[in-house]
């Protein structure tokens, strides 16, 4: 039995990575099965290009905000706030990588530059280069590699679901050839479509918060050390002269296992330190291969995907000029200022969901790293989690969802979204009431008591499992019902901005997630942080129902 448990605390996180393999393989069956039996062919190339790209970027995004701390020794709001920025770039950039496809109607090359912008800059980070600590020209190339990756993302994310979205247009009219009821049918299938197309996405997300961990322990393994999330930071503050409280006795005690920290506390600080980050560099080597898997498989499939230069000019052969009087254009942009309205009602909401929702990488990480018994799993791994519930529940939400249109009380996606809301702030009231029943105090009080006093304090992992149930399946309330909202409601000649649109309203959620650190570390108890997110969700849902009779009627009216 010792030498199974050691076997296991040696190796958490592969053993955690398998068994999560072995549980979501019947569950990616049945999704492959169902797409290829009941929605269009391409959209499983789609979805297997999208989870290759997403992979590689949540090996990077998992480790983020704690690789920025821990290569650096910046605070974790000045983390916060370059994590923010590169979050905020990621997505508003979609809108311009839209403007460009549509403008071109080229989306497939749009699509395809993008990856491989994204593997050039993803190539930066995997190069392990230090100097000093603080702001450096090392942080400037970090921060020119982030920029690189989040240009190559505008190219790539928006176009492929305005992709998506073309092939249930696609779907739709052939359906409708047979007749009114076909054509009802395949219109149901569209919010499942991008509920399957989201799933493959975070198929990537459950495997890649375990790659950069596991790379970076066993280069630790291979210099004879030992993996502790609080050790990069108190060697940086004892490097740069800035120890405070208990620093010095709490790095005293987690360095007592290396006689060469005895001899040369600096040496070992900053060998450790260095040790710690090539590891995570030489993650990101992962993926810039993830990248051109998702080249190959795009590259490869792209004929069965469509094609709206195609399909444009085949219109135009086929039909005559068609004229419209004064008043039939006054409609057709009256319809159109509804849509785009309803659109942008919609993206106001969804803004407050992102700031809640990606903490994920933010607030709630440094939570896990803090305020979580997590022994032998590092933080970053719990954020597995999130796609983990997303994959499993995924068919649970489409049963309930096909459950209520088979009864004929079938509820609107802008219904579906404002719940998504509700549901988001049930976690952070779960994380308010955690911290006030554990009368856990401000977080630099906690940070600055002795290291048996705060490990005692430390609540196991099911608080992160209860909080993430929580945000996931408000994510999939939102999130692929928002897509699909998008795609219905966004007029024919300007998909790619639309989608664009609907990324630079998330892009500016995550501009306000700097506010996460900030948030955690300022207040005087560690509950009112989570106070905050839950009043922004509640407010949220609440604006959502005050709209919900107009956008049921755009809706309705678009379809």
């Amino acid at each position: 039995m010792e030498f199974i448990s050691n076997l296991w605390n040696a190796n958490t996180p592969l053993f955690m990575l398998i068994a999560g393999l072995i549980v979501v393989t019947p569950f990616i069956v049945f999704y492959v099965r169902k797409a290829l039996k009941e929605h269009p062919k391409g959209l499983i190339p789609a979805a297997l290009s999208n989870m290759g790209e997403r992979f590689g970027y949540y090996i990077m995004n998992a480790v983020l905000t704690l690789f920025i701390c821990s290569k650096f020794g910046v605070p974790d709001q000045t983390a916060g706030i370059m994590f923010a920025g590169f979050y905020f770039l990621i997505y508003v950039l979609s809108l311009p990588g839209g403007i460009i496809a549509d403008r071109t109607k080229n989306y497939k090359g749009t699509i395809i530059a993008g990856i491989i912008v994204m593997a050039v800059g993803y190539a930066i980070l995997s190069v392990p280069v230090f100097s000093g600590h603080g702001f450096s020209w090392v942080m400037v190339l970090t921060l020119c590699a982030l920029v690189i990756i989040a240009c190559g993302n505008g190219l790539f994310k928006g176009n492929l679901q305005a992709v998506v979205g073309q092939l249930y247009d696609d779907f739709e009219a052939e359906e409708a050839k047979k007749g009114p009821e076909a054509l009802a049918k395949a219109k149901e299938k569209r919010d499942s479509g991008f509920q399957i197309f989201y799933v493959f996405i975070n198929i990537g997300g459950v495997v890649a918060p375990f790659i950069a961990p596991i790379i970076r322990n066993w280069w630790l393994g291979t210099k004879g050390l030992v993996y502790n999330a609080q050790l990069p930071m108190l060697c940086h503050n004892y490097l740069t002269n800035n120890m405070q409280g208990n620093d010095m006795d709490n790095l005293t005690a987690l360095t007592a296992q290396y006689p060469e920290a005895a001899n040369d506390l600096g040496a070992f600080c900053d060998s450790y330190i260095t040790v710690f980050n090539t590891g995570v560099h030489f993650a990101f080597i992962a993926s810039v291969i993830a990248m051109l898997i998702s080249l190959t498989i795009f590259l490869c499939t792209k004929k069965g995907l469509p094609n709206p230069v195609k399909k444009a000019a085949a219109a135009s052969n086929d039909t005559k000029e068609v004229t419209y009087t004064a008043e039939e254009k006054a409609a057709m942009a009256k319809d159109v200022k509804q849509r785009m309205a309803g659109l942008y009602a919609v993206l106001g909401v969804c803004i407050f969901f992102w700031f809640a929702f990606h903490q994920n990488a933010e607030s709630l990480s440094l939570f896990a790293r803090d305020f979580v018994s997590t022994s032998s799993i590092p933080p970053e791994i719990w954020q597995c989690i999130n796609p983990f519930l997303v994959v499993i529940l995924t068919p649970i939400i489409m049963w309930m969802f096909a459950s209520f249109v088979r009864k004929g009380k079938e509820v609107s996606t802008p219904k579906k979204i404002a719940y998504g809301m509700g549901i988001a702030a049930c976690a952070y009231l779960f994380l308010m009431l955690l911290c006030i029943v554990n009368g856990y105090p401000s977080v630099n009080e906690f940070r600055g008591m002795p290291v048996n006093e705060s490990s005692a304090m430390k609540v196991g992992p099911w608080a992160l499992i209860v909080t993430y149930f929580f945000l996931t399946v408000a994510e999939l309330f939102i999130s692929p019902l928002g897509l699909s909202f998008v795609s219905k409601i966004a007029p024919k000649h300007i998909q790619g901005i639309c989608q664009g649109l609907w990324l630079s309203a998330t892009a500016i959620g995550n501009l306000l997630i700097l506010l996460g650190p900030v948030l955690y570390n300022g207040m005087p108890k560690l509950w009112m942080c989570w106070l905050v997110f839950l009043v922004v969700c509640t407010v949220a849902m609440l604006v959502m129902f005050g709209m919900l009779k107009w956008l049921e009627k755009i809706t309705s009216e678009k379809q």
